[in-house]
């Protein structure tokens, strides 16, 4: 019977490894342990309705939000696979005002810091929802062998030297780049491995799903108003009306507009006048992810890889998907900004 090559994780890195400038075998084992942690991570995922895990930890985290008892799961078992890499001197998380170094001389070591959100999407895992983990890595500036310093983490997006997802739904996958493209790997729960199954993945460059929280509506800027009554308009010749879809995941939305065409949209509104969504952790390594894939992601008005940090947990509007999308919603608020 005839059995088709199975291309782990491990393996691709390995192969793939001479693709990232100056890299050996450190970084392999810093993403080797990524994956480690996406499996554990997973795991309580999937059992969460039969464990202790749901529901709120009883505690806020630095955006003022209740952590659930997943999000502080997710937290401790990234830092403590990337502490055990040995690879990475520090991480800078959404659970976390600053970013956490890693005092062991080994990791002192670690040629590479790592910004990421361990669990988005986790206010409505209750309700089974897919959440799923961001993660953006850097090469670090401070010296090796020294603490790392907050300037290792505010890099901007154009520094990344890799960034991915996992996304835990009806079956859990790991997206990357190392700005080679995209690929996708699916967990093989048989085997306990991630395994290739959407190898070089290409955003369409027109899509028809539109993915945005229209409750808020009220308070969107003009431009994106007029964007959304656009796509709702009838037009045979552009295929409109688009669809609407929105999970409130944004791992999720941008995973199946990826695959299938269409633009996520996160503007600022009057109780976000800066947006919502994060820089550093969030948007950065998500717009990494859509340019390689042939999307685009901006803030409304530039390139969201170019935006300089500033701080940690910088917000800022966030619209990422099908380039084609991405560039007529540009032409509704740079129109509607001038009035």
């Amino acid at each position: 019977m005839f059995m088709h090559k199975v291309t782990t994780l491990n393996q691709f890195i390995v192969e793939r490894q001479a693709e990232i400038p100056g890299a050996t075998g450190e970084f392999s084992r810093l993403l080797h342990h990524v994956g480690i942690a996406a499996k554990k991570v997973h795991r309580e995922v999937n059992k969460a309705g039969l464990a202790d895990i749901l529901g709120r930890a009883g505690t806020i985290n630095v955006q003022g939000e209740n952590q659930q008892k997943l999000d502080v799961f997710a937290d401790n078992t990234f830092m403590d696979e990337l502490r055990a890499s040995g690879e990475c001197c520090g991480v800078a998380t959404e659970e976390n005002e600053s970013a956490v170094a890693f005092d062991e001389d080994l990791c002192r070591r670690g040629k590479y810091a790592v910004c990421m959100d361990p669990l988005d999407g986790s206010s409505n895992i209750d309700a089974n929802v897919p959440v799923g983990t961001i993660f953006s890595i850097y090469r670090r500036l401070s010296p090796v062998g020294e603490r790392p310093s907050e300037e290792d983490f505010l890099q901007a997006g154009t520094a990344q030297i890799a960034a991915g997802y996992v996304i835990y739904g009806s079956s859990t996958m790991l997206v990357y780049t190392a700005g080679r493209g995209v690929n996708g790997f699916t967990l093989d729960a048989s085997i306990g491995e991630f395994c290739l199954s959407h190898p070089l993945v290409q955003t369409p460059a027109r899509g028809r799903i539109y993915s945005i929280n229209e409750g808020n509506y009220a308070n969107f800027p003009v431009g994106v108003k007029k964007y959304i009554k656009y796509c709702q308009e009838i037009d045979e010749a552009s295929g409109r009306p688009y669809t609407s879809r929105y999970i409130g995941s944004l791992v999720a939305d941008f995973h199946r507009n990826m695959l299938r065409g269409g633009l996520f949209l996160y503007p600022e509104t009057s109780r976000y006048p800066e947006g919502k969504l994060r820089l550093v952790y969030e948007c950065n390594p998500v717009a990494f992810i859509a340019e390689q894939s042939g999307g685009a992601a901006t803030n409304g008005t530039r390139r969201v890889l170019e935006l300089t940090p500033g701080s940690l947990h910088r917000r800022v509007p966030f619209y990422a998907g099908s380039r084609e999308m991405a560039g007529k919603l540009m032409e509704f608020l740079e129109f509607f900004n001038h009035i």
